[in-house]
């Protein structure tokens, strides 16, 4: 299973955007969903999680405070809204399906992602 994420885009630093990911209800309304990002020549890395059920989220220590996730059950959709962006946040950003919380470790595929590019 492939999830698809959306929203990507060329920002300036200190700009916003909002990041989506729909999924099929099956997937999405008894896992916990995650976004992950990875940057040209490094690993994918864990960005948050919003846990299932609890509403409960976690996220990486470089994005709190600006990034925020929230899931929309209506929808099957979770979203990234990612606030004062900054060069170091340019990557492509992925959503996964997570089983386990803390970490959030995805089962579900890696789709293309979106591609975010903070200009300075």
């Amino acid at each position: 299973v492939q999830l698809q994420a959306f929203g990507g885009g060329l920002v300036q630093a200190g700009g916003s955007l909002r990041l989506s990911c729909a999924a099929s209800e099956r997937i999405f309304s008894s896992n916990n969903m995650g976004w992950f990002r990875q940057a040209p020549g490094k690993e994918r890395d864990f960005v948050a999680a919003h846990r299932w059920g609890l509403g409960s989220t976690d996220y990486a220590d470089s994005v709190k405070g600006r990034f925020t996730i929230s899931r929309d059950s209506a929808k099957n959709t979770v979203y990234l809204q990612m606030n004062n962006l900054k060069p170091e946040d340019t990557a492509i950003y992925y959503c996964a399906a997570c089983r386990s919380w803390r970490p959030c470790a995805p089962f579900t595929s890696w789709g293309q992602g979106t591609l975010v590019t903070v200009s300075s």
